[in-house]
């Protein structure tokens, strides 16, 4: 794993997210990140540690959780040395794991839409807060892997849905993806 937000954010485009569940293992591929690095003013490391975002400040490859607006959790994951605050969102996955458990989780019937967007994603894979700084690179009940596929195409865009830095281009997706969440004219 590149030590680098941006780099990590386009490097996990096409990687493996798997959620192991009391039904099964659900999960799939990544198709949309959003990097946010050192000093980056719209990220959550942005004014120092905090005992929610304690997570962010530790080694890449961990899993910082927060409940965003009071209604939908997110999963970021930790891209830094350890003491440096930094983190990739990721945004969608293209589900090939589990998607029975998927739309029972969501209660979605079409496919598309379970895990298409990252409150949905976590709703999907039931990601909350009790997942919060495990380490993603092990095997356990929420880890990254490799399905040995190619991405795609990668495009890159400015981030979806903030209000500090949002000309940054920092948002990576598979291009032609219909998994990518966000509007038509940010996924070319």
């Amino acid at each position: 794993m590149p030590v680098d937000t941006a780099r990590l954010a386009r490097f996990l485009i096409g990687k493996m997210l798997v959620r192991i569940l009391a039904e099964g293992a659900a999960g799939g591929r990544i198709v949309e990140t959003e990097a946010y690095g050192i000093g980056d003013p719209a990220g959550h490391a942005y004014r120092g540690v905090t005992p929610r975002n304690r997570a962010l400040f530790l080694e890449r490859g961990h899993a910082y959780v927060y409940l965003a607006y009071g209604v939908s959790f997110m999963l970021n994951v930790s891209s830094e040395t350890s003491g440096v605050g930094a983190g990739v969102l990721i945004r969608a996955i293209e589900p090939t794991i589990g998607v029975a458990i998927m739309e029972q989780n969501r209660g979605a019937e079409r496919v598309r839409d379970l895990a298409r967007g990252p409150g949905r994603l976590c709703e999907a894979l039931k990601i909350d807060r009790r997942l919060d700084g495990i380490d993603l690179c092990q095997a356990g009940p929420l880890w990254l892997g490799s399905d040995g596929q190619a991405s795609g195409e990668i495009g890159q865009s400015k981030r979806i849905g903030i209000t500090r830095a949002p000309d940054s281009p920092l948002r990576f997706y598979v291009r032609g993806n219909s998994f990518v969440s966000g509007r038509q004219a940010l996924n070319r």
